[in-house]
């Protein structure tokens, strides 16, 4: 079935994924691209029946809700007929038949609640300790704290109303009575001041008219969609597709406000006309997320580096949680390397590259890598670099180091493998930037994997201090709760596979590319011998698992790429399709792990367009299989660039043959610059593979240390 070649809103379903699997579920957050307020209802997930209230905004992606209003008495309460759009939202309620509804603007909000009963009653309350204030003319005001971020608004009512001050501890709640069935509430946040706030009101909803707000919004929604354009595929894929595309859009946030922002990073309000934004998991982002932004945003991603490049002005540590509340200690690596080289690869210039440059640096060689730590390298980094890998503790053995965290713990194989893919890319920007002594420094570094890979079991495997395998050890599911004394949120047959920076260099070690390929093939195939609820009780992270395989997690996205260095990229469009069709329905439980703010959904949009980019740094996308059957990506430099996808569907999944811009492929990859240059890719598709396409070692994608990303620009 052809669809319109422009993209609707109301493909989007927010819905889809509002069940986890086992951890966090999504929410059905209203809000516009990139933008301070996000609003969704509060309850544990879309099972449960009462909604607790609704934030006026949030600090950072699944991060303190800010405030919270609730009509009625300010209780929890049922609800049904829930509506859910990017742009706008509506509920109503069980009991009183009281009707909300919710649009967005960029640093503001707007309700509208209807009171068929008459009376109407609206509860505004701190969610973390602040205050809140009644102003003049049916104004009101609050200001709360949390993390060393305070947080503030200035609201209206569209009615004359009366209010009440309520003290609670360090919390205060504001009741708003009027005697109208309607009563509409518009509200501007500011992370400065209260005055910032009703600045930021005044210019952005001057005045009433919901609908004029939600029109606006809708609109907005439409334009950013409309930057990817499909045609074909079934219903289900298409709101699968545009949902995630949606979801990609949440962060980063531009806190900007009239020229200034408050940086959490120093405590300091800064004056500066350029955006400045927060609020980036890159652990979760650096892989899919960031590399599909720099492609349909380079200027939105050169003011996002610039404002990491600030932060690590203010704070002296190059951050890779970079939450509005400031530095968030949390997972592992230095991944800002790795989005940084991707975007400067792609041709994203406009940032300070020699500061860039000089925080990843420093955070490599003088910060800590212990996970979920930052601060001064300590003994054990002293170990890493005098001996290539983060040595682990033996079984029973007591920590030595007390800045090793109690829970997270050492975590050795994942912060080698990490770190050596983060190293890898400062070794370019090196390069790039006329450093020879470094690029050698950092290009031993990224080989420090190979000093956890143990041949005679052809999996990553941790080490002691003195150089001796970890014995006994259960890859499948050794260490400690979660399995984080050696691994992290994943085992160790992920993490075999998480050397980006050189899949040749790991196929070497294990044999050559058929052993190889029988080993990637072992890993969707090994089981995982104990029951399911004993396995995910160690790794309630990597769920939904084929094999060893873990799709819930973000190691494993680039993996099944992988076949496409093996000479079997037939096996990579079979299990690409085979993960997209079982963890990716459009239901309420079609998110296969944590969705961390775009981390995943950039995959599903990536997978479904048909290709993926690998490598980060290295400006270069794998061919997989597309869904549609034509697909237009409008860039921002005013070119086309078009998928087509001749006969594709459930069946004819496998790829035939390749042409780019009239001219046959025989490999299964292309360059960034083929896309920003603007043109087409054409492939033919069948339900059988042809497994002659892309198997010759000489098209293979690049994929070695030696790799250097300039020779990929043009």
């Amino acid at each position: 079935m052809a669809v319109p070649a422009h993209a609707q809103v109301e493909y989007v379903d927010p819905t889809i994924g509002n069940v986890g699997i086992l951890l966090v579920p999504t929410r059905p957050t209203v809000y516009l691209p990139n933008s301070m307020v996000r609003v969704y209802p509060m309850r544990e997930d879309a099972m449960e029946d009462r909604i607790e209230s609704f934030p006026l905004t949030i600090s950072s992606h699944r991060q303190p809700e800010l405030f919270s209003i609730m009509p009625g008495d300010g209780t929890a309460a049922a609800y049904d007929q829930e509506i859910t759009t990017p742009y706008y939202y509506a509920v109503r309620f069980d009991d009183s038949l009281l009707r909300t509804e919710f649009t967005p603007t960029e640093r503001c909000g707007y309700f509208r609640f209807e009171f068929p009963k008459g009376h109407a009653s609206v509860v505004l309350a701190n969610r973390q300790d602040g205050n809140l204030r009644s102003a003049n003319a049916g104004a009101v005001t609050g200001q709360e704290s949390v993390d060393g971020l305070t947080a503030y608004f200035y609201g209206e009512f569209s009615a004359p109303v009366q209010t009440k001050v309520e003290i609670a501890g360090k919390k205060s709640r504001l009741v708003v009575i009027s005697d109208e069935k309607r009563l509409e509430f518009r509200y501007g946040v500011s992370f400065i001041s209260v005055e910032q706030a009703e600045k930021n009101l005044r210019r952005e909803i001057p005045e009433w008219g919901f609908n004029q707000v939600k029109d606006a919004a809708k609109a907005r929604w439409n334009e950013t969609l409309g930057r990817i354009a499909v045609e074909g595929g079934t219903e289900a894929q298409r709101k699968v597709f545009y949902t995630a595309l949606y979801r990609c859009f949440e962060r980063m946030v531009n806190i900007s406000e009239d020229g200034q922002y408050y940086s959490g990073f120093d405590h300091k309000v800064h004056r500066d006309l350029r955006p400045f934004y927060v609020d980036n998991w890159l652990w979760d982002t650096f892989r899919a997320l960031e590399p599909l932004q720099t492609l349909l945003n380079p200027d939105m991603q050169a003011d996002k580096i610039q404002s990491y490049i600030r932060m690590y002005q203010q704070s002296g540590i190059m951050p890779t949680f970079a939450l509005a509340q400031g530095n968030n200690a949390c997972m592992n690596g230095n991944h800002s390397a790795p989005w940084f080289a991707d975007a400067w690869f792609k041709g994203v210039r406009n940032f300070d590259l020699p500061t860039a440059y000089e925080g990843i640096r420093k955070r490599s060689l003088d910060d800590t890598l212990l996970p979920w730590r930052l601060g001064p390298k300590g003994p054990l980094d002293d170990f890493y670099n005098a001996h290539g890998y983060m040595p682990a503790l033996r079984p029973g053995e007591k920590e030595t180091d007390s800045n090793v965290h109690p829970f997270e713990k050492r975590q050795p194989v994942p912060v080698t493998l990490e770190n050596s893919l983060d190293d890898w890319e400062i070794a370019q920007l090196a390069r790039a930037l006329n450093k020879p002594e470094d690029e050698k420094l950092f290009l031993g570094r990224a080989a420090n994997y190979r000093n956890l890979f143990r041949a005679d079991k052809a999996l990553m495997w941790p080490k002691d201090a003195e150089g001796k395998w970890i014995e006994p050890l259960d890859p499948k599911f050794g260490g400690g709760m979660g399995g984080r004394d050696y691994y992290d949120e994943n085992n160790g047959y992920t993490y075999t596979w998480d050397v980006p920076q050189d899949f040749s260099g790991l196929f070497t070690l294990m044999g050559g590319t058929e052993k190889a390929e029988a080993n990637l093939d072992r890993l969707f195939r090994e089981p995982l011998d104990r029951s399911k609820y004993e396995f995910q009780a160690k790794f309630p992270d990597s769920t939904s698992m084929v094999g060893q395989f873990s799709m819930g997690n973000e190691p494993s996205f680039a993996i099944p790429y992988i076949y496409n260095r093996l000479g079997a990229p037939w096996k990579t469009q079979k299990r690409v399709r085979m993960l997209l069709d079982a963890f990716f329905p459009d239901t309420i439980h079609g998110i296969p792990g944590d969705e961390d703010g775009g981390g995943m959904s950039a995959f599903v949009v990536f997978s479904m367009l048909g290709f993926y980019p690998e490598t980060p740094g290295i400006p270069t996308y794998d061919v997989g299989s597309p869904i549609f059957e034509k697909a237009t990506i409008h860039l921002k430099n005013g070119k086309d660039f078009v998928i087509v996808a001749h006969n594709t569907s459930r069946e004819n999944k496998y790829v035939q043959s390749i042409k780019l811009n009239g001219n046959p492929l025989n490999q299964v990859w292309f360059r960034h610059a083929d896309i920003s240059n603007g043109g087409t890719l054409e492939i033919d598709m069948s339900d059988t593979p042809n497994r002659a396409l892309g198997a010759d070692p000489a098209t293979f994608p690049p994929d070695s240390l030696a790799t250097r990303p300039e020779d990929y620009l043009h």
